[in-house]
């Protein structure tokens, strides 16, 4: 079997952590497809402007090997793992993935597009126009995805947190707001999750963003979570002193020069 990509995906979305598990969970999630050019790819594109969404096939490129079982976010009830083939793990033995996007429109060989959870520079292997009458069961059982616990937490900022969102919104692209929704929707108590810091006495956590730190605090009871402050990562000897591994420090600097207080 021999598959070539058609064309790649471009988004915001760098790292694993950076794009949502379900892209129809979390909107805002905007890219572009552009198509490999002398494939007569535009003839293929012909009459798919109609569609509302679509079926984008790809391929995993940022993973090596494959689990036979996973755990997911929100685990059922009294199981810890699932097999892969039971869930939507991208770790499988041939490494593709299918995901539902919401077309916004189409230029030339671009398709500009929404609702997607893929990692920048992804390999597009094949696009289907998404058809209701045959692509939905709303009724269909879901299996263990029916057991799952848990609702989604309300997340609330200070203005504190606003202010310094707002001017790393107009600096970087960094979609900070749409990260926390995707780790901490459920809660902060995914122990699995390296980038959580909890202090459960004082109920206060931190979340690790590439090299800034979200900082919260939680009311269990209410299911709700107050981000409460936006932080460099470097102490202010790794900012000065130290390699630019990540090549970020400059935007650090610039940052703690207008927000001189981390605390």
């Amino acid at each position: 079997m021999e598959i070539s990509p058609i064309g790649i995906f471009f988004g915001d979305a760098v790292y694993k952590y950076d794009a949502p598990r379900q892209g129809r969970l979390f909107a805002g999630h905007p890219g572009r497809i552009v198509l490999n050019s002398g494939k007569n790819f535009e003839t293929a594109l012909r009459d798919l402007d109609g569609f509302e969404r679509l079926w984008v096939i790809f391929q995993f490129h940022e993973n090596k090997g494959w689990r036979p079982t996973t755990r997911p976010p929100v685990p059922p009830k009294g199981k810890d793992r699932v097999g892969t083939f039971a869930s939507r793990s991208p770790y499988r033995p041939n490494p593709i993935g299918l995901s539902c996007v919401r077309l916004l429109k189409i230029d030339g060989l671009t398709l500009y597009i929404d609702e997607a959870d893929l990692l920048n520079e992804t390999p597009i292997l094949d696009i289907k126009p998404y058809i209701p009458m045959a692509d939905s069961f709303p009724d269909a059982k879901a299996g263990w995805v029916e057991e799952q616990e848990g609702d989604l937490w309300k997340i609330e900022t200070t203005p504190t947190f606003d202010d310094r969102i707002q001017w790393l919104r107009e600096n970087t692209p960094f979609d900070i707001l749409s990260f926390v929704e995707i780790q901490l929707a459920r809660g902060p108590f995914d122990t699995t999750r390296r980038r959580i810091a909890l202090d459960e006495n004082a109920k206060e956590g931190t979340l690790a963003y590439r090299t800034f730190r979200i900082d919260f605090c939680y009311d269990e009871p209410l299911k709700k979570i107050t981000l409460t402050n936006l932080r460099s990562g470097y102490t202010p000897e790794e900012l000065y002193f130290y390699e630019d591994k990540y090549r970020d420090k400059q935007i650090h600097r610039c940052f703690v020069k207008k927000f001189p207080s981390q605390s």
